[in-house]
């Protein structure tokens, strides 16, 4: 057992710390990432490169959390299906905008923010009961935590953000 910043990380391997280490980085770049990208402007220029360092953060997160938890399978196999899922959620949101699909934009900040709430639930079901505050929760709360402030914030936007409330355009 190898301990930082609190964590409990289940191995002195330094091959598997090599790997949590990675992921742990390409984990804060999406977490940076995608927030910058929700707070950005929706045009070109800041929301676009943000969306993309997310996109390819969260790529490598899910790579690394199949990684990992192929070799910690019976502790972390719930782990891979978030991450698969996080994966799929922002492929979606992505695909949605850059082919425009009828009412892209619904697709997308659906797509994109099921994204971030499952990568944030990952993390808080993997290292909930290692944070401060978090640690006196029950463990129920780390699964549905992330969505019951994301979901509300999800359905604002979908109501109020006026890309999302513009008509799709129509070929003529």
């Amino acid at each position: 057992m190898t301990t930082v910043a609190g964590i409990e990380i289940p191995s002195t391997s330094p091959t598997f710390l090599s790997g949590v280490a990675f992921h742990v980085f390409v984990g804060l770049c999406a977490v940076i990432a995608g927030i910058a990208a929700m707070l950005s402007k929706k045009a070109p220029g800041r929301h676009p490169t943000f969306g993309t360092i997310y996109y390819w953060s969260l790529s490598a997160v899910a790579l690394s959390a199949t990684t990992l938890a192929v070799v910690r399978w019976t502790e972390d196999y719930h782990l891979l299906a978030l991450g698969v899922l996080a994966f799929t959620m922002a492929t979606l949101g992505r695909t949605a905008r850059r082919r425009r699909w009828d009412h892209w934009a619904r697709f997308h900040v659906v797509g994109m923010s099921l994204s971030y709430i499952l990568l944030l639930t990952a993390f808080y079901v993997d290292n909930g009961k290692s944070l401060p505050i978090w640690s006196d929760l029950p463990s129920i709360t780390y699964w549905l935590l992330p969505s019951l402030v994301g979901i509300p914030l999800i359905v604002y936007v979908l109501r109020w953000h006026p890309v999302v409330r513009q008509r799709p355009e129509v070929d003529r």
